[in-house]
């Protein structure tokens, strides 16, 4: 157990480079990973289910504590990213394909990963969490209607079939691992710290089985789509960060939010994209993956020399709402 636990500390700690690397060999060996494309869903739903053994009652009890800056972190989490997306699409063209998947990933909740970046970048980590919980729990009707509303213009879009989707992928794996903690609390804290190696072997299996079934329209359209992806992530943090100052938030608010908004579920988009739209469709989610676990690590080591550590601010004013 002591070595599981020791290679998932590894492995969560590389995590962007395994991402990297498994995103090559998808592209080198896109017959073995295209295999994968069935498994997209079950693997995301693992993803879930972990995620499900790790939240807690807690974690929402910051909802209740601050509401409105929770809900502020939220109204940008699935504002700033979607239009971003759709003005990305609008000025650089692209084949229809891509920008709904561009669109879709920028419709999708916010990441995990980003809870750890808030953590080294010493911002609000309870915020982020709360922010994450949350989004991920709306998502099952926020991002189809947003998908609907925005993505519909290049491909057609089935928001209630999309729905369902989310709701067995994501809200089903959640409440199961959620139960498993309750029913189940000390087999689960023995299988807490292995997580991280379950959460980043899915998530890596993903990224190449997306790239492996797309192989040939990456090559064509590759460097375009990570130029978007790119702009997409960096202006979610800018953005992001500006709505935090503009509300009045602390450093350490301004800090968890920038980073809530610009790193994605992009396991979700890229099971989403292959459900219903094509492989080439989550083609930008698989990039995101890659992208925004290394600017995250980037932007986090630069926003932790910007304060002192996390929870040392008051809270805004605004907070006491």
């Amino acid at each position: 157990m002591k070595f599981l636990t020791g290679l998932a500390g590894f492995v969560g700690k590389t995590f962007a480079l395994w991402v990297i690397l498994f995103a090559v060999l998808g592209y080198v060996a896109p017959e073995l990973f295209r295999q994968l494309v069935p498994w997209i869903v079950p693997l995301l739903g693992i993803i879930m289910f972990g995620m499900g053994l790790t939240i807690s009652a807690g974690d929402f009890r910051e909802v209740a504590r601050r509401p409105l800056v929770v809900g502020i972190g939220l109204l940008a989490q699935f504002l700033v990213m979607p239009l971003v997306a759709v003005l990305l699409t609008l000025l650089i063209p692209m084949p229809p394909e891509v920008a709904a998947g561009v669109i879709l990933v920028g419709c999708c909740p916010g990441g995990t990963s980003s809870n750890v970046m808030t953590y080294l970048a010493r911002g609000d980590l309870a915020l982020s969490v709360a922010c994450t919980s949350v989004s991920t729990l709306l998502a099952p009707v926020v991002t189809p209607f947003l998908v609907w509303l925005l993505a519909s213009q290049y491909l057609p879009v089935d928001a209630m079939a999309m729905l369902m989707s989310i709701l067995k992928m994501v809200i089903l794996p959640l409440a199961l691992g959620f139960a498993a903690q309750r029913l189940l609390p000390r087999l689960v804290a023995r299988a807490v710290p292995v997580l991280p190696l379950v959460s980043v072997a899915g998530i890596v299996l993903i990224v190449a089985a997306v790239v492996g079934a797309s192989q040939q329209r990456l090559a064509e359209t590759g460097a375009l789509i990570f130029l978007v992806v790119v702009l997409h992530n960096l202006a979610g943090y800018a953005i992001g960060f500006g709505v935090a100052r503009a509300c009045g938030l602390g450093l350490a608010q301004r800090k968890a939010i920038a980073i809530e908004v610009g790193m994605q579920n992009s396991g979700l988009g890229a099971a989403l994209a292959t459900a219903y739209f094509s492989p080439l469709a989550a083609v930008p989610s698989a990039i995101f993956s890659v992208w925004h676990n290394i600017s995250g690590a980037i932007v986090a080591n630069a926003m932790a020399r910007m304060g002192g550590p996390a929870g040392a601010e008051e809270p805004a004013p605004v907070t006491s709402a």
